[in-house]
């Protein structure tokens, strides 16, 4: 953002790269979703993904000008929304015992391979974060509490088509 130049291999470009490759695992999961519940549950999260990458994509130096432009930041509320939804999963009688192994339904199998994606970007985050390049660090706590409630969202696809 704001014409900064950095190199392909900065930590601020994997970080929001790999954000982007978890909206587009997202995307393939909301296309093969057979439930509306998680298609459009998804939509919404890869909208924020938006938010989250626009912030990741402005330097430290940028974010007040950011901000004073008009650009959402990732918050508090934000995370609170997913926690919402892992509440709401979590009530609801969802079977499965100790490790999950991805691929009992192609659609679980994409929000496996999402949730994955959503592990990497969390770990490009924190690295982010430890060479003092990130100022919120309310995105890695949205990208830990989405990586849950993908897991989640697997395990509730199985159950809903009777996979235990």
């Amino acid at each position: 953002m704001y014409n900064r130049r950095v190199s392909k291999c900065h930590p601020r470009v994997e970080s929001y790269g790999t954000v982007d490759e978890l909206n587009a695992a997202l995307g393939l999961a909301r296309a093969s979703a057979t439930e509306a519940f998680v298609s459009g549950n998804l939509l919404v999260i890869q909208q924020d993904l938006v938010t989250l990458m626009g912030e990741l994509a402005t330097g430290m130096e940028d974010l007040p000008r950011y901000a004073k432009d008009g650009f959402t930041l990732v918050s508090v509320e934000l995370t609170a929304k997913l926690d919402l939804l892992v509440a709401e999963i979590e009530a609801q009688s969802i079977t499965f015992k100790g490790w999950a192994t991805p691929g009992a339904t192609l659609h679980s199998a994409a929000l496996d391979v999402a949730r994955t994606v959503c592990r990497r970007a969390e770990r490009r985050v924190c690295a982010l974060h430890e060479a003092g390049q990130l100022q919120n660090p309310e995105i890695i706590i949205y990208l830990n509490r989405l990586a849950d409630l993908l897991w989640l969202l697997a395990r509730w696809v199985e159950t809903k088509s009777g996979i235990a």
